[in-house]
């Protein structure tokens, strides 16, 4: 199996940067460097910025809809729910974290429809409308919402596509997404291993893992149940998108602001040249969403 290392990584070793992709609403942030630890921390050496102009908020983009299922996952057939309660629901109505119906079934009819505008594959999506949901009801302030997440996903692994890649139906890629060993090589931190290998294989040095490369050790606190199984994998969207989603919403920050959501992307990795790919890929799902309901 191969172990290259994820497209952002490869940005940020690269150093290349996109002018223009930031649109300039005119406020400064300083300092910037001591936010908060990058999520995750790949282990890549790059500077910390002195100065940046937050980007426009990004457009408004619909709720992803909830569409009830006629069985819950692991509920018996009598649990079906009747034909008259199968109505779109908006995801404003709070639902609990943990729930028996996976993304795949309850987000599914809201992910083909913006699939064919976006392009993001509809299991991706799933995942994505999930962590939307999950924290526009338990953290309704953050106002994180799924084109901040699936733009993330573009850059770290082209949504769990990564050199070839396909996602399962079970939100896990074809072959696990591992990254480089951060073992101190040119640009490279050295970490070593934190997890006995149990998620990346390798006994001696730390690799960043899954679709939104999560190293083992930030993992190990961010970790999430996006699916409701009973277990957390950073390998399955699913829980990635979500501990994702929580490790931006920490601290209290408000993503609705250019602002704001410019410092919680440095806070998950501390460059501007990845925070302009990111509000590139944002930007763009968000005005391509636009009118799909």
């Amino acid at each position: 199996m191969s172990r290259g290392l994820p497209r952002a990584s490869q940005y940020l070793l690269r150093g290349v940067l996109s002018g223009g992709a930031l649109a300039c609403a005119g406020l400064l942030l300083a300092g910037l460097g001591a936010v908060a630890a990058p999520l995750p921390d790949r282990g890549l050496l790059t500077p910390a910025p002195a100065a940046m102009a937050a980007p426009a908020a990004l457009p408004d983009v619909p709720e992803p809809a909830v569409q009830p299922v006629g069985e819950a996952v692991g509920a018996p057939q009598h649990a079906a729910a009747p034909m008259h309660q199968a109505v779109t629901i908006p995801v404003r109505i709070p639902a609990p974290p943990q729930r028996s119906v996976a993304p795949q079934l309850a987000f599914a009819d809201w992910a083909t429809r913006m699939s064919l505008v976006t392009t993001i594959p509809q299991r991706a999506l799933e995942a994505y409308a999930n962590a939307h949901a999950v924290m526009a009801a338990t953290q309704p302030h953050c106002r994180i919402t799924w084109v901040t997440l699936a733009a993330i996903a573009a850059v770290e692994s082209k949504h769990g596509g990564f050199e070839g890649r396909t996602l399962l139906p079970d939100g896990r890629p074809s072959s696990p997404i591992i990254g480089i060993a951060l073992n101190g090589a040119p640009g490279v931190k050295a970490i070593a291993d934190t997890d006995n290998g149990l998620l990346d294989g390798d006994k001696v040095w730390d690799h960043a893992v899954g679709p939104f490369q999560f190293t083992p050790s930030t993992w190990a606190k961010w970790r999430a149940d996006g699916n409701g199984d009973g277990i957390t994998d950073p390998q399955n969207i699913d829980d990635a998108s979500l501990a994702a989603a929580q490790y931006l919403c920490a601290d209290n920050r408000n993503l609705g602001s250019g602002d704001g959501w410019l410092r919680a992307i440095l806070s998950y990795n501390d460059s501007l040249d990845y925070a302009q790919e990111v509000y590139g890929f944002a930007q763009r799902y968000a005005q391509n969403a636009q009118g799909v309901t």
